[in-house]
């Protein structure tokens, strides 16, 4: 299929594919310092370490999703994962990928387009959908086993599927959440570029949260002391909770609290109650739950992935509704704990203006969509190409609102 002389060929589950093998194409530039080399000479153990960076791509975390049916037929997400295979069968590269009936849980809405080309006369649906499902995150999509071939395998990978959704009547291709080199890269083969934004917390290397607030002003530093105390002043308490403290019950509170927050925001959660039993035995290092309970009883809780650098937020849910607690348990909290374990970074989810406030910057996330249809093609070409600058505007625009003391910004 390429000079590369690489199979690609598609498979129905991660369960045809040794974990190992799998996460040493996610590790990428990761696993340089571990020389991987084939995936008969990488130990689970060496895998899941060289894996660590973004926890959402690893083979145990796509796994999960499939054996708890989170994704399957009935979700309209169907696993079709693509692999980049050498002449002797080595395994150089993959892409988690899924054909979808809808545009449900993506978190990069295309849903204008998809009504647009049926007002037409085309069919949007299926399509194919490259992501980590249900989890706004970014992080690398075109897997690729470290070495100097891993930026033709990921070409290769690229091209692949445009032909795919071309060959078989697709409407469009879709990479979302995938780093800005592999959004370049995809740019270059002939993929639409979008762009939109997050809000992240940058550690600067603080010994508290008291540090932390000593760089907003004064303004921001008394609001967020405020939101803090109220949040658990009707006797509410906070734990944090992972490895062996994640015990069934702590899930069952949990997934109640899950079940409320999805079904208000979307109808139907994502995950179901037996994925975060999988994900509690086989990531329960990778996991910090932080929970709240008042009266002896949980009430709230917030689901967070730990990397080697970065606390990445999830989902939340509460049983009741208290002011502030939601900041309190994925916001405060998520930055109490990377203060305290010196992490780089809270990742704290899509959307929400409202992080600014609190100390989380604005961050560019990326996308690339490959379109079938040339009519449709040009058309979200043309709506592209005004949507990143506004998008790039508006960053700059919050990133001047940012809620540190101006004194010290300007003296850095």
């Amino acid at each position: 299929m390429t000079d590369l002389s690489l199979r690609i060929r598609v498979v129905p589950s991660l369960a045809e594919v040794p974990a190992a093998a799998w996460d040493a194409c996610a590790a990428g530039d990761a696993g340089d310092a571990l020389k991987l080399t084939s995936e008969d000479k990488l130990s689970p153990e060496l895998s899941t370490q060289a894996f660590r960076p973004n926890p959402f791509v690893s083979h145990v975390f796509l796994s999960s999703l499939e054996q708890s049916f989170s994704v399957g037929a009935r979700t309209g997400w169907q696993p079709q994962h693509l692999l980049a295979e050498g002449p002797d069968g080595t395994l150089l590269g993959a892409m988690p990928c899924y054909v979808k009936s809808h545009s449900r849980g993506e978190y990069v809405f295309d849903q204008g387009w998809a009504d647009a080309f049926e007002r037409a006369g085309g069919d949007y649906y299926p399509k194919l959908q490259v992501a980590a499902p249900f989890t706004p995150v970014t992080g690398p999509r075109l897997l690729a086993r470290p070495g100097p071939l891993a930026d033709a395998v990921r070409g290769a990978l690229g091209d692949a599927l445009a032909e795919i959704a071309a060959d078989n009547g697709l409407s469009s291709a879709h990479v979302t959440f995938l780093t800005e080199p592999e959004w370049r890269l995809l740019g270059e083969r002939g993929y639409l570029q979008r762009t939109d934004q997050q809000f992240h917390w940058q550690n600067e290397g603080y010994a508290s949260f008291a540090d932390f607030l000593a760089r907003l002003s004064s303004r921001k530093r008394k609001t967020i002391r405020r939101e803090r105390k109220d949040a658990l002043s009707p006797g509410i308490e906070v734990a944090w909770l992972t490895g062996s403290d994640l015990t069934e019950s702590v899930w069952d509170a949990f997934f109640a609290f899950y079940m409320d927050t999805g079904s208000r925001k979307w109808g139907r959660p994502y995950l179901t109650r037996e994925f975060f039993s999988i994900v509690g035995q086989t990531m329960r290092d990778r996991i910090l739950l932080v929970m709240a309970k008042r009266a002896g009883r949980y009430i709230a809780g917030a689901i967070n992935f730990i990397g080697a650098g970065t606390l990445y937020g999830r989902n939340w849910g509460a049983i009741e509704h208290h002011p502030f607690l939601h900041f309190e348990l994925c916001y405060y909290q998520a930055i109490d704990y990377a203060i305290a374990h010196k992490l780089g970074r809270v990742e704290a989810g899509a959307q929400g203006e409202h992080k600014l406030a609190r100390g989380y910057l604005p961050h560019t996330t990326y996308s690339a969509h490959y379109v079938v249809n040339p009519a449709l093609r040009r058309a979200i070409a043309e709506y592209l190409a005004r949507e990143r600058a506004y998008v790039q505007a508006v960053g700059e625009e919050l990133a001047a609102a940012a809620p540190f003391r101006k004194d010290l910004v300007e003296s850095e």
